[in-house]
This record gives C-alpha cells, structure tokens and sequence, in this order.
C-alpha cells in the first residue's frame, strides 16, 4: 500500500497533522501512541524495564515513569542504548502487525525519529516533514508539558537537526510561529488529496489487465 513517513521535531505539530489525515480517510500508525501503549501499566514492555531499570523506572500506576526514564535516558547513553533495545523491537513488532490490517487510501506512519534511524526512508513512498523553528518548538512544548527550556533542548540535541530533516523531506509543511491552525489545517489537506492521488494511481497502474498471468 502507497505509505507516507511523517516525521517532525518535538513540538513541530506531526500529531495533529495525523489526527486530520486519520480523518480523511488514512490509515495512522503513531510509533510515539504504541510506545506509550507498550509502557502503560501492564503494558509489554512493563516486566523488562523493571529488570533492566529497577523499581525507580515504574510510576505509582505501574507503568512507566516517563519523566524520570526520559531524564535518565538523555543523562546516559548507554540507559538510551537499554531502553531502546527493550522497547524498539516491540515497536516494530506492533507496526507491522497494524500495516498487515491497514486499510484506507493510504498508510501514514508516525514516526518522530525517521530520520535518524535511516531504516524508514526504504520503506516508505514519501517522507514528510512537519517544520517549525526551534524557538517556537521550545515554547510550544514547555506549554503543554512544564518542561523547562534546558530539558527540551536535550531532547532536540537527540534529535536529527532541523536542516537533515528538510534534506531527507519529500513534502515539507510548514508549521512555524506565525502558522493558524487554519492555515496548517489547508497544507494538511493539500497534501492528503496529493498522497489519496498518487495512491489512486499506484492501485490502477498494479491491478493486471484481463488476459494477464498474475
């Protein structure tokens, strides 16, 4: 199936950009909502983490102490190195059992860190860019999680810079300081019937014709 690779810095808007396309008619798999799913109490990926990190690692509910695992994690490259080996294997597990049932005009994968991990550019059809500048990146995220501006800014050290992103972009929508959520909202839609199109295309051009050996 025709698939799209959202991607974007923290901060950048990529969720609601997937939540409108999910509505128009794709089929959404948001590597940040399995990771939350794999972490939650009970989650999967709960009895290895509390082996690899101890009781210090586990929320009152049980599930992951994402603020304590996010802090340790940015402090530590080898608790990183741990974390991701734990759950990443997880991710990809579940990814593929979602693409196996995706239906819709096409699949978007959600995925924060396309980029870095240089697997994703081979498996999908066009990479999309959700941009925005740093500062507003900043002040967003501080807004909706308290986080202070040194904590946002090794989260986005870990990131690939704002420049690879655009480099590695097939689709770029902007969604800088001075972007409404009107104007985000008809870039999203402007891309979706692009995408449905190209799709559309992909389909007709792979049905055989009558009196072909399949």
């Amino acid at each position: 199936m025709f698939s799209i690779g959202l991607t974007g810095g923290i901060g950048s808007g990529k969720s609601q950009v997937a939540q409108w396309l999910g509505q128009w008619g794709a089929s959404v798999i948001d590597t940040d909502e399995i990771a939350r799913d794999l972490t939650r109490p009970g989650g999967q990926a709960m009895a290895a983490l509390r082996q690899a990190f101890g009781e210090v690692a586990v929320a009152a509910d049980g599930g992951l102490d994402r603020a304590w695992m996010r802090a340790h994690a940015f402090a530590d490259p080898a608790a990183r190195q741990r974390l991701e080996a734990i759950v990443h294997p997880l991710i990809e597990q579940a990814v593929q059992r979602q693409a196996a049932q995706a239906g819709g005009a096409y699949v978007v994968y959600v995925v924060p860190l396309l980029v870095e991990t240089g697997r994703w550019r081979q498996r999908v059809d066009r990479v999309c860019v959700v941009d925005c500048d740093p500062d507003t990146q900043v002040r967003r995220v501080g807004a909706r999680s308290g986080l202070t501006p040194e904590a946002i800014g090794r989260i986005m050290s870990a990131q690939a810079p704002r420049e690879t992103r655009l480099a590695a972009a097939d689709d770029v929508i902007i969604n800088d300081g001075a972007t409404s959520l009107d104007a985000l909202r008809q870039q999203s839609w402007h891309f979706h019937q692009s995408w449905a199109r190209l799709a559309s295309q992909r389909l007709v051009r792979d049905i055989p014709k009558i009196g072909s050996s399949v």
